[in-house]
Order: structure tokens, then sequence, then C-alpha cells
């Protein structure tokens, strides 16, 4: 597997479970299914946010995931006039009053819901297929003013160089007809189809909406509501305590957004009507894995140590970057410069980002209400067994 298919590939286990939620649950419910875990929605609230200076009729595709719903609460809260479009399946019921949810299915092109209709925006989050981009733009072309596809840095290539920025080339697709890939063959693919498919999508947007198209390219996007626990298994880890293993060298760098800083400044490009491309991921300033963990440390007042260990031990131990060790990937390997690209662009168009002990304090407080047989099956990080016998090697390794 490629480093740039590991990326998402970790988004399976959260894709896996929206998709057997949609197979259960083929009409729109009101509240999760009783047969379906139990799921706390982040508390997000944003209060004293001022007003936009216009305010705008902004269509979102999604809207109930992970990133759509503080979407549409910071656009309300700005005064704007929020439609959501999906299949009211993931999360229902998480709407705030006064949004409008039209229902439909990108993936079976059931898009009436959306003719004959206008809007100032469309905010395109859940993406992953060309075609879907084609679908709703021959529906969407010349009712919109601004097309904002929400995208990914998976597109780079696997030899991204570190500091490269939005105009380094993307992978390139390979298949016979992109039109014709599904859900299914990029799952079936390993996710080596995610990223050349994303990029396809980028193109597609502009094709079908020249002159209006943003694409935004988030990194790892980490917060209260992260279904993936890329992010949230260190504060979890730590929290414990203990002497933890810690990849790499200290010095290694790091990239992430929180969810909320990546949706609100989504609104306020918006806002902007801006276009172009656009590296989405934080922080403003460097910041290395070493930083990250003292980080995690001190927000929670934390009694841990750490105990880092060289990538190629690592590698020995079959321990994975950015799967086994979330957020980290060795710096002088394949895609190293995926924790180090750069964001220039969008700081220059506004973007902000909240502490680091905000995320990761929220974050733990979101991951602790949820159902105990959630938190006790992380999606990503090594098992406490493993990370004990890694360490225990590593101590006889020293003597």
């Amino acid at each position: 597997m490629t480093f740039r298919q590991s990326l998402a590939f970790t988004l399976l286990p959260v894709f896996a479970a929206f998709q057997n939620v949609a197979a259960a649950q083929p009409t729109v419910s009101a509240s999760p299914s009783p047969a379906a875990p139990a799921y706390v929605a982040p508390t997000y609230n944003p209060t004293d946010v001022g007003k936009a200076p216009k305010p705008l009729k902004i269509l979102i595709l999604g809207g109930t995931g992970f990133t759509g719903p503080f979407q549409v609460k910071y656009a309300v809260a700005r005064g704007h006039q929020v439609t959501v479009f999906n299949r009211g399946q993931t999360h229902p019921g998480f709407l705030p009053a006064g949004v409008e949810q039209l229902v439909g299915d990108r993936n079976t092109g059931q898009l009436d819901a959306l003719k004959g209709r206008k809007w100032d925006v469309v905010i395109d989050n859940p993406t992953m297929l060309p075609k879907w981009v084609r679908d709703v733009g021959e529906i969407l072309k010349g009712n919109v003013g601004q097309y904002i596809f929400i995208s990914t840095i998976s597109v780079y290539r696997d030899d991204l160089k570190p500091g490269a920025n939005e105009t380094a080339p993307v992978a390139t697709y390979d298949g016979q007809d992109a039109m014709k890939e599904t859900r299914a063959t990029v799952v079936a693919s390993k996710f080596a189809l995610y990223g050349p498919l994303k990029a396809l999508s980028e193109k597609e947007a502009e094709k079908w909406f020249p002159g209006k198209t943003c694409v935004i390219r988030p990194g790892l996007i980490v917060g209260p509501g992260d279904e993936t626990d890329r992010f949230t298994y260190w504060p979890v880890r730590i929290e414990r305590g203990g002497e933890v293993l810690a990849p790499g060298s200290p010095g290694d760098p790091v990239q992430f957004i929180d969810a909320r800083d990546l949706a609100e400044w989504t609104v306020r490009m918006a806002e902007q009507g801006a276009t172009g491309v656009y590296n989405a991921t934080g922080p403003a300033r460097p910041l290395t894995i070493g930083g990250m963990l003292d980080g995690i440390k001190e927000a929670l007042n934390a009694k841990a140590t750490f105990t880092f260990v060289p990538a190629d031990f690592l590698e020995k131990e079959n321990v994975a970057p950015w799967t086994d060790m979330p957020v980290w990937v060795p710096p002088a390997g394949v895609g190293g410069g995926i924790s180090a690209v750069s964001n220039k662009h969008a700081l220059e168009k506004g973007l902000t980002f909240r502490p680091l002990s905000e995320t990761v304090r929220d974050t733990l407080e979101w991951f602790h209400q949820q159902p105990k047989d959630r938190q006790e099956k992380r999606r990503a990080g090594i098992t406490a067994e493993r990370e004990a016998k890694v360490l225990q090697d590593w101590d006889k390794r020293k003597k």
C-alpha cells in the first residue's frame, strides 16, 4: 500500500459504518436507528461571530458528517440561509432549526430535489467521484455563483516535497473510465483510487463552474466529532499516562486542522467569493510531533512520559506511520512531504487556528461522551499490548 493510500485508508471503518447505516435505514429517520450505536454530537454553538457583510443562499452538499454540521451552524450564525442536500441517513436529527433539508442520493443519481433551484454558493463536502460533480454540474450550471469543492492533500503524488504549494503535481488516474468508478471500486482498490479521483473531481468542478470554483485541500482533519480517531488516539493515550510510545524524532513535522477552523474558514471563503486552490492545514507556524505531544500533555495535565523510537525500528516492528502512530509520517520516507505542505496561500485568505489545547480538550470531552463500546474500539492507533511489546523490545535493544 502506498503512503497516499494509507492517508485515505484510515477512513474505511467510518465509511463502512455509514454504508451499513444507509443499508439499514432506507427512509429518513428523525433519530439514529436503535440498532446502531448511539452517537453524541459535538457541542458547537458559535456565538459572537459577527454577521456576514451580505447574507447568502448557501447549498451544502452533505452537511451532516464531520465538518458539515460546523459549516451549517457557523453559516446560520453569520446570517446566511442554508440548505443541505444529503441522504438523510448520516447523523439524522442534528440540523438546527431553520435549515432546509433536501433528500437525495448522488451515488444513485437521485438529484431531482436540486432542479429548478438557485444558490449563491455551493459547498461540496463528500465527493470522491468525478461523476458526482458532473451530475450536479449538469443541474446547477448557471444557477450558482460560486462552487467550493472540498478536496484533500491526498491528491498530491507520493513524492511530494516538504514546503510544496498548490502547484505541486497531483496523482494521475490510470484506469479505463473515471466516470464509471464507484465507491465500491474505491474501497476495492484499498483507496489507491481515492487521490486520483479527487484530483479529477477538482478538474470536473472547474469544467462545470469555470471561474467560479474554489478548491480547498485540507490536511488531516481533527477535533470533536472525528469518527476516524486519527488524532483522538493521542489525547486518549496521553490521558492514561505512563510511558508512551512516540514515533521517530521529536523534531519530525506534523500538520492537521481542527474541523471547526476548516468549516468556519470555508464559510468565510464563500463570503469572499474566493476562487483558486488552497492547502488548508495547520497550524500557522511549524509544529513537530514532540511539540504536539508535549502540548497534549500540558493541556490535559497528564502524567505521561514519551519514549521516541526511530522510524527504522518501528518499521521492523511492523508499526505503521499514520495508522498505528497517527498524525506522524517519517519525514525522510515516501510521503514525508505530506506533513510539511505550504499553507501560505490559505493564511493570506484568512485561515486561522484555535489553540491546540482547545482542540485536545474538546476532542477528549466528546470522545468520553460516546458509548462505552465505541470508546473501547478505537479506529486508529496502536493497541496497548502492542505498544508495551514495542517499548520492551526497544528497551532490550538499547541494553
